[in-house]
């Protein structure tokens, strides 16, 4: 936990008035993991960060003169939560902005930070380019990590995608070819394959590289906030809605949006999509003039739009719109020979970011992967490696790797097995017991499916799965889910 700083360090500062003041943040989450990622996110930008685990901490920081230029706040910690320190700061301190973070992504839990004053709110887990744009909301221009020299705007898809298999040379080349066009792309592939890392070289690549990349990820918020969050709102539309907000698409005027999980949209949403893919313009939420824009559209999904089109849960006119140029990125363990190139990334961001030593990979931890098939892809990768930099030992995935991992051809054997065996003993079951063995079958291959996309992070998979993370750990408990490391 930083310091509070003391007025020997205040006469030493203001001695150095000259001196440019690195912009300051102060970090309140109870969990010391997520607590010390965070700072690194800020401290990664620039940032002179303080950190405290509880509320009633963060006030004390406050009131002992930290001066911090914006607080990323925790929502549910023990004792005085986030909500009601950001109802102190508001009182005391109402010019200090305050971004709200939670893996609850509740409208009513949002509306009520914002009502209560927040400047933003991020739902965990969230992406950095997600922080980063509300830091730019609130005129904190970060020293982004990776950022771009050249006056093109960052291109995070050269930093993290290597582009040596043969299937990615071939997308390469189809982003190339696009680069000076403005037609609309769909990426498709399995979660953690890279679909942003494609998007935002798409981005990059174009004549909008000076633009801004906005991205947006349709299965974060509900319905009735994404439509505010894409559209932006008057003031009066909503209770909370104390002023204009402007919406993604305004804020990529010029650049490209990135809807990323475009499945999960609602169909009133998709509709209004596709007015804006036709004219170019929309109507803020409670408002009633157009505004016109200038974007790209860039969308991503982990499902089959065919199969969604064909079952109606999306619009058949709107997948036409999207699917101009389709871009599938094959599965990791497709393009083998990006693995070695991005373990040495990510060894050194990580080694860097944490400041521990960057060892290397043992044989036996390359061997191990050289037979690992990777279900969840490029992020599954990058968190393994991620663990081993933080905890400094190879260990729990070597233990992980060793195990034998069903595949989902044995687990849909063992679902039919399942339901022949109940066929075969009609009767002398009740009911209730034949759906509740199902669905435990069932949610145990969902979980461990999500925990194997996540990198076995359990707060990320709760979020995920839409669950707590309470209830996460007991349906792993009743379910006998297979928990590794």
């Amino acid at each position: 936990m930083a310091s509070v700083p003391t007025n020997e360090s205040k006469r030493v500062r203001s001695r150095e008035e000259d001196a440019p003041r690195p912009p300051r943040a102060l970090v309140v989450d109870d969990a010391d993991g997520m607590r010390a990622y965070l700072a690194s996110l800020f401290e990664l930008r620039g940032f002179a960060v303080d950190t405290c685990d509880d509320g009633r901490r963060a006030l004390s920081l406050l009131e002992s003169g930290a001066d911090p230029d914006v607080v990323l706040l925790d929502v549910m910690m023990p004792g005085l939560d986030g909500l009601g320190v950001l109802e102190e700061i508001r009182v005391r301190w109402p010019a200090l902005p305050v971004i709200m973070i939670s893996v609850v992504g509740k409208a009513s839990t949002i509306v009520g930070a914002m009502q209560l004053g927040a400047a933003d709110y991020l739902t965990k887990p969230f992406e950095e380019a997600e922080l980063d744009a509300a830091l730019d909301r609130l005129g904190l221009h970060s020293n982004r990590p990776g950022a771009r020299t050249d006056g093109r705007g960052a291109s995070p898809g050269s930093a993290q995608s290597v582009w040596v298999s043969p299937a990615m040379r071939g997308i390469r080349e189809v982003i190339e070819q696009i680069g000076e066009t403005d037609v609309t792309v769909l990426i498709q592939g399995e979660s953690g394959v890279g679909k942003e890392v494609v998007a935002r070289e798409v981005h990059a690549v174009s004549s909008r590289a000076r633009g801004p990349f906005v991205k947006v990820n349709c299965a974060a918020l509900p319905t009735d906030l994404l439509e505010s969050e894409l559209f932006g709102y008057e003031k009066g539309a909503f209770t909370g809605a104390h002023g204009r907000k402007q919406g993604k698409f305004e804020l990529a005027h010029g650049g490209t949006i990135f809807l990323d999980e475009i499945g999960e949209m609602s169909p009133t949403l998709q509709a209004k999509l596709l007015q804006v893919l036709q004219d170019s313009e929309f109507t803020r939420l409670g408002g009633n003039r157009e505004v016109r824009v200038d974007v790209r559209v860039v969308c991503a999904t982990n499902r089959s739009l065919v199969e969604m089109v064909a079952a109606g849960g999306f619009r058949e006119d709107l997948y036409f719109r999207l699917n101009v140029v389709a871009i599938d990125i094959p599965p990791l363990r497709d393009r083998r020979q990006e693995i070695p190139q991005l373990v040495e990334r990510f060894l050194a961001r990580y080694a860097t970011a944490y400041e521990r030593p960057n060892r290397g990979l043992s044989p036996a931890l390359i061997a191990a992967m050289a037979g690992y098939d990777f279900p969840g892809n490029v992020r599954e990768l990058e968190n393994m490696i991620k663990r081993i930099v933080v905890l400094e030992s190879e260990e729990s995935i070597l233990r992980e790797l060793a195990r034998p991992r069903a595949s989902r051809a044995e687990r849909r054997a063992e679902l039919d097995a399942l339901l022949q065996e109940m066929e075969e003993s009609a009767g002398d079951l009740p009911l209730k017991e034949v759906g509740r063995r199902f669905a435990l079958e069932v949610e145990r291959e969902a979980i461990e499916h999500v925990l194997g996309l996540t990198g076995w992070n359990r707060k990320h998979a709760a979020s995920r799965l839409g669950i707590s993370y309470k209830t996460l750990l007991q349906k792993i408990r009743e379910c006998g889910v297979d928990v590794r490391g």
